[in-house]
């Protein structure tokens, strides 16, 4: 009884072929029959490739559901009363026969087909049938000897865990201790992924978490055992309900040798009439790839190749994958060829000398000799003969499948339709794999651009920026790398890191690199190939040769690491030259090198384009951010006095750090210097601020404190000019807390001392008994009042006494809500009796510190002086 039923018409044209296999995808998927939709699809192609293309007919296309399958239908208006192949209805199939491939296939892949006539049309109909499970039992394996069986360990443990909602572990098994050494207690409760030791199972995409999520999953993947080794398994997961209607995911782990235990079984190909051909209830793929088929796109593609040749009795195949735009294609498999030569090497599919012009349409070479340079991938390989095929689908090109001959005129269009009829089984399983690496590479190449990111946007040193960008190419993109830099617009590049996957090549690349001409920096260039390293690589190994030859002594590429002949064979590679653009300018330029006779992948190439921006503007910050630097140290510099003078019979000690990553010119500041004979001057000051207008103020106040104190002005003139000065500044001017004093050494013995502490932290005093005090009273700050009434205060600093003076970042010293204050730093400085000015300054630089674990945020500076005993 029919169930559901669809139909469609479709003109006699081309493009109606792509049309009608949609449309029978799509019905098909709609119904659930998905595990019939590939064959109904090459099915349908083929016949409306008959009624539209070679009949010249419209054709109807009917799909008729029922309980136990599908029937579909195509009608066409050219009633032929006759079989094309009359060997079909002897059940014997020719591949190499062109007509009635339609009716070829439905015999092998349908379970009924026929040819119903009428005087106006012509009904071709097959019908594929659900496959029913046998009651009772899945498959049945042949009686095997014993020595044909699979191995396995003396005792099989099969370990079941039992993963539940959140994917962490609920039932470990007494196998599963024995398999990895934790028991229940140690790893229930826990995700099974910290386990994992390989985080993707290999050859796919799909990583632990992912597959526990799947309803059934079998595969391979990686166990660490309590020892930390790594434990190849294969495992079955099931994802079921337990009676609370929770899902749970059962995990079934053997070794991965005892894979045959879980694992399930192959089809095999039946043989019929003496031939080959594939089973109807199996995959429609196994009569080229086998079965499985390989899980990851390289190596479905290396099989493919291998059973082309082998099909066509040939000495090389190769397989190409095209562009998205179709304008190249890429070699991605080969067998019989120097593939390290010709990997994801990229020919062009337009007609023309060196261009791959017979990659859309089957087509038969004879002999290569007469046409040089039709198959540029075969260029100097030997190979005359070759038959090349496309592979489609919707008609879009997809690649191209080749395979060549020594023996000119080896083949016909007959090989030429029997591996284009293995070209279209196999071109969905090409697409889809590559899709999948596609999706699979986007993200890996997401998740690498974004731990560049990171890892560039962490440092604001060149240096290290330089050395990042290296690192994050070998051997991720390329085998070596070079980077030039470009310091001035219109400089030349300067060759500034060098790196390879093998420390030891990396002084012999250099050389090799100092010796060559840098690439051009023009922007207008852009990514490009540069040939000069292998071009010099190429003339040292010959000169190195012939110079060993000479010398009686066979040239031999096991030289010591660095040597020329090294050298070449590591840069003898493709080399891709790619701009370091910056803010409109060129920076530098970033080579990438594979060794001898190896390419790049275009998604390679894609990749450092992305990393070079991402490197470009993370080098041309740190140049800014160094420059910067360079210019706030230099300032720095030059607002403290470059020495301090030697006074007799007084020890002096200055101490000064900035906060920071000395990209800012601090506010604090200090002096002492001569005034006159046997009188010396002395300040520390701090400014409010950081930054330029926080270092006008410093340097304002510096300079104008030498300069009134040589004009033999007092402390309380001097600072009250220097206020007045300050205020004159207006906006620009900052407030400022200065300790200025003058000191006279006594020829006895001692020093008398004369201070002016304007709204700073009050000097101590130390006598050798261990007491602290004051040495002189606050008074207000400048920068605020217009008119000041200072004064001075007189002291003296006996032998053994010390004088200790310091800014605020000193006494206000953090650690939550913790201050080390003035109380603090006096008890810091009680316990440094009979210690020098130097060590005195140390002790309390030593005890501001550790007082905090965080670094300081705020300058200071530490003046001691001290009266020798």
């Amino acid at each position: 009884m029919i169930t559901a039923r669809a139909a469609a018409t479709f003109e006699p044209v081309g493009r109606s072929v792509a049309t009608a296999r949609g449309f029978v995808r799509d019905t098909l998927q709609g119904w659930g029959l998905t595990d019939l939709t590939e064959d109904a699809v090459v099915l349908t192609s083929e016949l409306v490739t008959n009624a539209v293309v070679h009949a010249g007919t419209a054709a109807e296309v009917h799909c008729l559901r029922d309980k136990d399958g599908v029937r579909i239908e195509v009608v066409d208006r050219h009633p032929e009363r006759e079989l094309p192949l009359a060997e079909v209805s002897r059940g014997q199939l020719d591949l190499s026969s062109e007509g009635g491939r339609g009716l070829m296939l439905c015999a092998a892949l349908a379970s009924r087909w026929g040819v119903d006539y009428t005087a106006s049309d012509k009904r071709v109909w097959f019908r594929l049938d659900q496959q029913a499970m046998p009651v009772g039992t899945r498959s049945a394996g042949p009686v095997l000897p014993d020595e044909a069986l699979p191995v396995s360990e003396t005792r099989v443990h099969v370990a079941v865990v039992q993963v539940d909602r959140a994917d962490t572990i609920s039932v470990w098994n007494d196998d599963a201790t024995a398999l990895f050494g934790y028991t229940a207690e140690q790893v229930v409760g826990k995700p099974l992924s910290d386990l994992a030791a390989w985080p993707q199972t290999p050859g796919t995409g799909t990583g632990i978490a992912e597959a526990l999520a799947l309803s059934r999953w079998e595969g391979s993947y990686g166990l660490r055992d309590s020892a930390g080794r790594t434990v190849p398994v294969y495992a079955c997961h099931l994802r079921v309900r337990d009676a609370n209607g929770e899902p749970t995911t059962v995990c079934l782990i053997v070794r991965d040798q005892e894979r045959a235990i879980l694992q399930s079984p192959t089809r095999l190909p039946v043989h019929a009439g003496g031939q080959e051909v594939l089973d109807r209830t199996g995959d429609p793929l196994d009569a080229l790839i086998g079965s499985p088929p390989p899980d990851d796109l390289d190596g479905l593609l290396q099989r493919t190749v291998e059973r082309a040749r082998d099909m066509l009795d040939g000495d090389a195949a190769f397989l190409l994958l095209a562009t998205d735009d179709e304008t190249e294609l890429e070699v991605r498999a080969t067998t019989g060829l120097p593939s390290a030569r010709q990997r994801f090497a990229r020919v062009p599919v337009e007609t023309g000398s060196g261009r791959y012009g017979s990659a859309r349409m089957p087509s038969v070479h004879d002999d290569l000799a007469a046409a040089p340079g039709a198959v540029p991938l075969l260029s100097g390989t030997g190979m005359h003969a070759v038959v090349t095929v496309p592979l489609k689908v919707e008609g879009r090109l997809t690649g191209s499948l080749g395979v060549a001959s020594e023996t000119p005129g080896r083949y016909s269009n007959e090989e030429a339709l029997r591996l284009q009829f293995a070209a279209d089984r196999i071109a969905l399983a090409v697409e889809s794999a590559r899709l999948t690496e596609l999706e699979r590479l986007r993200r890996g190449s997401l998740a690498f651009l974004v731990e560049a990111s990171e890892l560039l946007a962490g440092t604001l040193d060149r240096n290290q920026t330089l050395a990042l960008m290296a690192q994050m190419t070998v051997p991720t993109l390329a085998t070596w790398c070079a980077v030039y830099t470009i310091s001035e617009f219109g400089s030349e590049p300067v060759l500034s890191y060098v790196l390879h996957e093998d420390e030891e090549r990396i002084d012999g690349i250099k050389a090799l690199l100092e010796r060559v001409p840098p690439p051009d920096p023009d922007i207008e260039l852009g990514v490009r190939p540069w040939a000069a390293p292998a071009d010099a690589a190429r003339n040292t190994a010959l000169r190195t040769s012939l110079r060993s030859l000479s010398l009686g002594k066979p040239p031999s590429s096991q030289e010591a690491p660095g040597t020329s002949l090294a050298t070449a064979a590591a840069v003898g590679g493709e080399t891709i030259v790619l701009p370091l653009n910056a803010r409109n300018r060129v920076i530098g330029l970033l080579a990438l090198g594979k060794p001898t006779d190896e390419r790049f992948r275009q998604d390679i190439l894609e990749l450092a384009e992305d990393l070079a921006r991402r490197a470009a503007l993370a080098l041309d910050n740190a140049r800014l951010y160094s420059e910067r630097t360079a210019i706030s140290q230099s300032l720095q510099r030059s607002l403290l006095p470059p020495e301090l003078p030697a006074i007799d019979g007084v020890e002096v000690e200055v101490i000064y750090r900035a906060a920071g990553e000395g990209n800012e010119v601090g506010g604090d500041f200090y002096d002492v210097f001569p005034i006159r004979d046997g009188a010396y001057g002395f300040a520390i000051g701090d400014v409010c601020g950081t930054g330029p207008l926080a270092a006008a103020v410093t340097g304002l106040a510096r300079h104008a404190l030498r300069l009134l104190a040589r004009e033999g002005l007092g402390g309380p003139a001097v600072l009250e000019r220097l206020n007045s000065a300050i205020l004159e500044e207006g906006s620009r001017g900052r407030f400022l807390t200065l300790l200025y004093g003058e000191l006279w050494p006594q020829p006895e013995g001692g020093a008398e001392l004369k201070m002016v502490c304007a709204g700073h932290p009050l000097p101590l005093r130390l006598t050798p008994d261990g007491e602290v005090e004051p040495a002189a009273s606050p008074q207000p700050l400048l920068g605020v009042l217009e008119d000041l009434e200072l004064y001075e205060q007189t002291t003296r600093l006996n032998p053994g006494d010390v004088l200790l003076c310091v800014t605020d970042g000193v006494t206000e010293r953090r650690e939550g809500t913790r201050m080390l204050g003035d109380d603090g730093l006096t008890d810091v400085l009680s316990t440094c009796t009979g210690m020098t000015a130097g060590a005195v300054a140390a002790r309390v630089l030593r005890a501001v510190e550790r007082f905090a674990s965080d670094a300081p945020s705020d300058d200071m500076a530490i003046l001691t002086l001290r009266i020798p005993e």
